[in-house]
């Protein structure tokens, strides 16, 4: 017993030491002008993960053309409707992330005072490759980008590789559909296929082409796949509609312009905000930097600087380590929303009615308040890290780290109160302060608690059933500025 005891210790000792490298991600974007953002917010966390890719594709909204004149009408019915046939659409270009990381290099200097592991441009440019952009959907040729993406499903790494689609998964799809073609007649196809299955997890931000639907999904089952479908509209155009009042302050000008935009170097002058005068080239559709547009538009009334769009933000923040534990389940729920397994495809974690969380300012079950819940500590994150790319490390705040003493797995018994303590370390020597809170949506039920200054005192439901978990989200919130907030999940399961 002592010998299979230690054994599994070890396996955990491995298990947690793998959780803590670095994941590996690669971007797939359309170029969008919230692309454009999410981008510019995407740099700032670079830190937190290990980028290997930088993949211009196409989508339903954002295509090249061939440039002979070729026709398509899209597949999509909603960009069907409003397009009809074109040779081209909306299309933003193959040098604004070059662009971009020209600036990125410029506040590079800086960003290292505060953590040594941002990437360089340098390496990031490298990383920068054409996918398939000239149509919608397209995926039947080879290209620079589709044939990095398969190189590096393919390889000896044995981490996951995590393939945001802030566009169409075309390009995904033709790497997929290029390592089918390549190998499906050898003998070991069924250990390459699984190899590349379990290597590859897809974010997608809705279906922006038809190729997840027509080829990954039946030819690639066992891929995991993360659909967000609903949850990203809160951070994107229609948010005025979307986000809690109590939230919206964060994303306005008044809060935008002074701590993110203006004041923080070369790279977030970039960011696109409403009223601030930037047209993109190539889309005759960024109308939001006209000041004399945006007074009033069909998503609602806007002032200078307020926030446009980062509609594929959500992608990257699942590779963001705040303390969550919700990476390997997305239905925990954290920055990046809450996800359900798909009852038709295990497979698949979707968002929608069955991933709504409790939105306390109505009252009901709202879609979007797994996403919306986080807007503030976010933004106030991302506010000091736009202070990281001036600012000496003493002069900026840096998050804490929080620890719960007995660990975050609890065996528990119904009607037992378990007793556990906090504690907190903070680079910048301030204070911290805790909360805590239930998320019965992301386990069995609403477990009720109290805390006092580091202690936290759970109470088991009395009719609690063997197997159930019941999560406990523990909040640290320094007191520097922008105050930024760190978490830990504490989950009671049931024996």
């Amino acid at each position: 017993m002592k010998r299979i005891s230690l054994i599994i210790s070890l396996l955990v000792l491995v298990s947690s030491s793998f959780a803590q490298e670095n994941k590996r991600t690669i971007v797939t974007t359309d170029g969008e002008i919230d692309d454009v953002d999410t981008f510019l917010r995407f740099l700032l966390y670079t830190n937190e993960f290990d980028t290997e890719g930088l993949i211009y594709s196409s989508s339903m909204w954002h295509w090249k053309g061939d440039d002979k004149g070729t026709t398509m009408v899209s597949e999509m019915e909603m960009t069907r409707n409003i397009y009809g046939e074109r040779s081209e659409l909306r299309w933003p270009g193959t040098t604004w992330m070059q662009e971009l990381l020209a600036d990125y290099a410029k506040v590079h200097p800086n960003l290292l005072l505060h953590d040594e592991n941002y990437p360089s441009a340098e390496a990031l440019l490298a990383l920068v490759k054409v996918g398939n952009i000239d149509f919608e959907g397209e995926m039947d040729k080879r290209t620079e980008g589709s044939k990095w993406i398969a190189q590096k499903l393919l390889d000896d790494d044995p981490r996951e590789i995590f393939l945001q689609a802030w566009g169409g998964t075309n390009t995904i799809a033709r790497a997929l559909k290029s390592i089918e073609e390549d190998y499906s007649n050898r003998e070991n196809w069924k250990e390459i296929k699984e190899k590349v299955s379990k290597k590859a997890i897809i974010y997608t931000i809705m279906d922006q082409d038809a190729t997840y639907k027509k080829y990954i999904g039946p030819n690639w089952p066992n891929i995991r796949v993360f659909y967000n479908a609903n949850q990203f509209w809160c951070f994107a155009y229609p948010w005025k509609r979307v986000v809690p009042k109590s939230q919206q302050p964060f994303l306005e000008g008044s809060f935008m312009g002074p701590n993110i935009i203006n004041g923080h170097g070369p790279l977030l002058k970039n960011y696109y905000s409403y009223g601030d005068g930037q047209k993109q080239e190539g889309d005759p559709n960024h109308f939001e930097g006209d000041i004399s547009k945006i007074a009033q538009t069909e998503r609602g009334s806007f002032s200078k600087y307020d926030f446009i769009s980062e509609g594929d933000s959500p992608a990257f923040l699942h590779l963001v380590d705040v303390g969550l534990d919700n990476y390997e389940n997305p239905s925990r729920g954290g920055w990046s929303g809450r996800f359900e397994q798909s009852k038709e495809n295990p497979y698949r974690y979707e968002d929608g009615d069955a991933a709504a969380d409790l939105n306390p300012e109505t009252g009901e079950m709202d879609k979007s308040y797994p996403q919306t819940r986080w807007i503030k500590p976010m933004q106030l994150d991302f506010a000091a890290r736009a202070d990281w790319c001036i600012k000496p490390f003493e002069a900026a705040n840096h998050p804490p780290k929080i620890k719960v003493d007995e660990g975050n797995s609890i065996q528990a018994i119904a009607g037992e109160v378990i007793s556990m303590k906090v504690s907190y370390e903070d680079v910048d020597n301030h204070p911290v302060y805790f909360k805590a809170w239930s998320y019965p949506e992301a386990g069995d039920g609403e477990a009720k608690f109290t805390i006092e200054a580091n202690e936290v005192n759970i109470e088991i439901p009395e009719t609690a059933k063997a197997g159930e978990e019941f999560h406990v989200i523990i909040e640290g919130t320094d007191t520097g500025f922008p105050a930024l907030t760190r978490y830990q999940r504490i989950i009671v399961t049931i024996h």
